[in-house]
């Protein structure tokens, strides 16, 4: 049974039975419906910390979507799942695809920065400063991506690029 059909409370049912209508109404095939499905599962799944679900669920939907836009957006759940495990390189290369898809996605270009941001951190705390620095500055790279992107988002990144002079800009955009 479909994860979605498990649902128990009122507002998760509600979303699933609009998203069905809408998926019937909408004039589109077969194959992009099951990879919709697949997706929501996913997202379903994720929610409730069940990752190896929805990873299952993600690389199902990858499988079948072929809009670029659509799958710039699994690929980046695919990294949050990594990220979440842990598994630093492997959500890296999701997002980096990700943003081959679909270069305009803020929040793949924001983890990309964490990620670099926290190396720098584990760098400078083992001594190595030049590592550190060549990391922060990458952090800071993707995160100024970020922020021209959506300019009133990532606030403490804003901060953080002012307080250590690797922005001067005060608006982005």
């Amino acid at each position: 049974m479909p994860r979605t059909q498990r649902n128990d409370n009122f507002i998760d049912k509600s979303f699933t039975v609009m998203a069905d209508i809408i998926l019937k109404i909408l004039p589109t095939n077969q194959k992009a419906k099951e990879a919709f499905a697949y997706y929501r599962d996913g997202m379903s799944a994720q929610a409730d910390g069940e990752y190896a679900e929805a990873l299952e669920n993600y690389l199902e939907a990858l499988k079948l979507e072929e809009d670029p836009n659509d799958r710039s957006y699994i690929l980046y759940n695919i990294g949050l799942i990594h990220t979440s495990n842990g598994e630093q390189d492997k959500a890296m290369e999701y997002y980096l695809e990700a943003l081959e898809l679909n270069p305009r996605l803020p929040q793949a270009l924001n983890n990309i920065a964490v990620i670099y941001h926290y190396r720098g951190d584990r760098a400078k705390e083992g001594g190595q400063d030049e590592e550190a620095e060549e990391m922060y500055q990458k952090a800071a790279e993707y995160w100024k991506r970020a922020i021209r992107i959506a300019p009133n988002n990532y606030i403490e990144a804003q901060n953080w690029l002012k307080t250590t002079g690797r922005s001067t800009m005060d608006v982005y955009f």
